[in-house]
């Protein structure tokens, strides 16, 4: 017998995205406020395809975005991100040097050969060593010995790295240069990882492979542990995120700039975006609190003007009219969200902002009608809150959920043996005087009275960006699942939504319970 499919008995109750959110408009919703109802499903979780496209030149794997702010997004979260299939945003908020070589370093990471090993020196003390190990809580005490030129000396192993030889000299104890298994760079070909493999099999017992050049200069190191990794990692569902050349995705945030005079600073802008392009960012992200605004549009339509080609995200909006105004300038994706960010206070302070389920279906009309793609920018607690979301947008922004990760590069914290890293909103008075000012409309010269729009804060320390992508993904799979959505644009097509009282919120947390073990 056939399944009963749909209901007449539901539809006043659980309504699609277009009958709901006018039946609701005097009220702005966000995650929280809402549930989305179950439906008949033919889909396993574990099938689900979460593959999605910022622009046409810009497809990823997941739809999960690393947020383009200073305690969250350097280059090591962008290769993790990317890793998994996502994108990372390298901020703003440093030099402009800086950021042309966070972008560098994401672009031409070799997934498996460290670029730029730690090396040191013949003439070191193991004390020494084991000191710069115990200081900067390495993982692992086996080094490349180099000399003043950059040549290869040896390899100091990890079992002579012990206090017991600490007043001895690194070349004491080094594996000499004609023990040390190497490979040239010119010979690992366009498969890096294909020919350590097969270097890894025929040497039996040998877990680390050096890479030098012709006159035996360092310029990288192959482990086994990471080649086996990447090897696994192919096998998975959801590939790295890759551009036409193979490198890894990255993204980059700029700012509307000024000159001296308050007026766009169009050359200096268009000299600094040309540097990211020459090396080979994917999409330039256009990023300020009131992103409908002149200093953003036209900011836009100079980069549209002058990289025709060029994937553009600008923002943050939470009206049609933001959307149109940004699509019209030339943006492909916009960003959607003002103050729903825990770091972030534009609400309290301003007085501004739209609940973000509200703001994101506003923005979805005008997106659709101007064929550009949207991305929920802030307050994502849980993966329960993306899936919500993508049933709107094209891909998520996250922050603070990625701001307690290893990759992010907050400050370390130690409190009563907790892990804790430094977080902090782009509108807090420290991320202002870095550099972030112009982001909220001021000018970042401390004498000056500005207002801050954010706070700072900790995250307690929880892993590496893989294990919380891991938990996240298998969140949003699980709910495409229940709604009986392939991909993301049949959960875009199926959503059904109804409000949730104070007392069902209450109802979907774990309650009249003591929690030994929370589900993260």
């Amino acid at each position: 017998m056939a399944a009963n499919r749909n209901s007449t008995f539901d539809e006043p109750f659980y309504k699609a995205a277009d009958k709901f959110f006018p039946d609701n408009h005097k009220v702005g919703l966000t995650y929280d406020d809402i549930t989305l109802a179950t439906l008949y499903s033919e889909v396993l979780p574990r099938d689900t395809q979460l593959a999605t496209s910022l622009a046409d030149t810009l497809p990823l794997n997941i739809p999960v975005i690393s947020s383009d702010m200073d305690t969250v997004t350097e280059s090591r979260m962008a290769i993790a991100m990317a890793l998994n299939g996502g994108l990372g945003l390298i901020h703003y908020n440093m030099p402009e040097r800086q950021q042309l070589s966070e972008v560098s370093r994401v672009k031409n990471h070799v997934h498996g050969l460290i670029q730029d090993p730690i090396k040191i020196s013949p003439n070191q003390l193991i004390g020494d060593v084991i000191e710069q190990i115990e200081q900067r809580k390495f993982g692992f005490s086996t080094f490349p010995v180099v000399d003043e030129a950059g040549k290869l000396v040896g390899l100091l192993s990890g079992h002579v790295v012990k206090p017991r030889y600490a007043s001895r000299k690194v070349a004491e104890a080094l594996t000499p240069r004609s023990q040390v298994h190497c490979i040239l760079k010119r010979e690992l070909g366009k498969d890096p990882i294909a020919r350590a493999d097969k270097f890894f099999t025929e040497h039996l017992g040998i877990h680390k492979l050096l890479v030098v050049d012709e006159e035996d200069r360092l310029h990288g190191l192959i482990t086994l542990s990471d080649v086996e990794r990447i090897t696994h990692e192919r096998q998975a569902q959801f590939k790295p995120a890759r551009d036409a050349q193979f490198r890894l995705v990255c993204g980059a945030a700029v700012s509307a700039t000024r000159n001296a005079f308050g007026g766009l600073d169009r050359d200096r802008i268009l000299t600094h975006v040309g540097g990211l392009i020459e090396r080979g960012v994917d999409v330039i992200a256009v990023s300020t609190a009131h992103g409908f605004s002149k200093g953003v549009g036209d900011t836009v339509r100079v980069l549209r003007d002058a990289f025709p080609k060029l994937p553009i995200i600008a923002g943050n909006v939470t009206s049609a009219a933001g959307v149109e105004y940004l699509a019209a300038s030339g943006a492909n994706c916009i960003k959607v969200g003002q103050g729903p960010g825990s770091i972030c206070t534009t609400r309290i302070v301003a007085g501004v902002g739209i609940p973000q389920m509200t703001a994101l279906y506003v923005c979805s009309k005008a997106a659709a009608k101007k064929k550009v793609s949207i991305l929920a920018d802030g307050g994502i607690t849980k993966s329960g809150d993306i899936v919500k979301a993508l049933t709107l947008a094209q891909a998520v922004i996250c922050g603070g959920i990625f701001a307690g990760c290893t990759e992010s590069p907050g400050d370390v914290i130690e409190i009563s043996g907790k892990i804790y890293k430094h977080y902090r909103g782009m509108g807090s008075m420290a991320a202002m005087k870095a550099g972030s000012a112009a982001r909220y409309g001021h000018d970042k010269n401390p004498t000056q009275k500005v207002a801050p729009e954010g706070v700072e804060a900790l995250k307690e320390s929880c892993g590496s960006v893989d294990r919380v992508l891991a938990q996240l993904i298998g969140g949003i799979q699980s709910g495409m699942g229940y709604l009986g959505a392939a991909n993301l644009e049949q959960l875009r097509n199926k959503a059904r939504f109804i409000r949730v009282s104070p007392a069902g919120q209450r109802e979907a947390a774990p309650h009249d319970v003591v929690e030994l073990k929370t589900g993260h």
